[in-house]
């Protein structure tokens, strides 16, 4: 009953996240009350704050279990493994756009997500403070396995570098989708982006920009 019970409530929350997404494609993320998804998706309002404590987790909804697969990736990663040879697997790996199909329905979906992004000032904002949450959890997670102390900043600098390529290959994707790239071409740009940032973090800053 219990497994039945988590299904259930699991059905419920794909339910409306699925419906706001559907909605916030349509109309723009602004323009969207929690009121009127909750009507589409049959729940009250009440429902949906249960599930999403606010209407920015509605569009957000996976980054989560984003974060926890990120810290599982270095946590579990072979003795030997360098942190930075653990991210680069997991933010290379067939997720994301490099996941995408190649054909027009992928184009298109890619090209909805980031308007309704980067026209909202509000999933702006949210999307910032969650690669500052990451951040912080990646550098505790450094910080515990390398025995540093709670005020070090050397944890902080790696994971700020490590997060810093994630986040510039998303906005790598915005400005080419912006310039009317599609999937499979953004899949093979990613990959040869990612792997140029990640081997100027492997060689190190020392030798990054000197000046002629």
């Amino acid at each position: 009953m219990t497994g039945l019970r988590e299904r259930k409530k699991q059905q419920t929350r794909d339910l409306i996240a699925d419906t706001a997404r559907r909605l916030f494609a349509e109309r723009g993320f602004d323009a969207v009350k929690v009121a009127e998804i909750a009507r589409a998706a049959d729940v009250s309002e009440k429902t949906v704050f249960n599930y999403f404590p606010t209407k920015e987790d509605l569009f957000y909804s996976r980054l989560e279990a984003f974060e926890e697969e990120l810290l599982a990736a270095i946590r579990e990663r072979e003795p030997g493994e360098t942190a930075l040879a653990a991210f680069g697997r997991f933010v290379l790996d067939a997720r994301g756009v490099f996941a995408l199909p190649d054909d027009a329905e992928a184009t298109e979906r890619l090209r909805t997500i980031n308007r309704v992004i980067t026209q909202s000032p509000a999933l702006l904002a949210r999307e910032r403070q969650v690669f500052a949450r990451y951040t912080e959890s990646l550098a505790a997670l450094l910080a515990e396995e390398t025995g540093a102390g709670a005020d070090d900043v050397e944890p902080r600098v790696v994971a700020a570098a490590l997060l810093g390529v994630h986040r510039s290959l998303i906005d790598y994707v915005r400005r080419r989708v912006a310039a009317g790239a599609g999937a499979r071409e953004l899949g093979l740009e990613l990959q040869e982006q990612g792997e140029r940032a990640l081997a100027v973090l492997e060689r190190g800053l020392g030798g990054y920009g000197v000046k002629r």
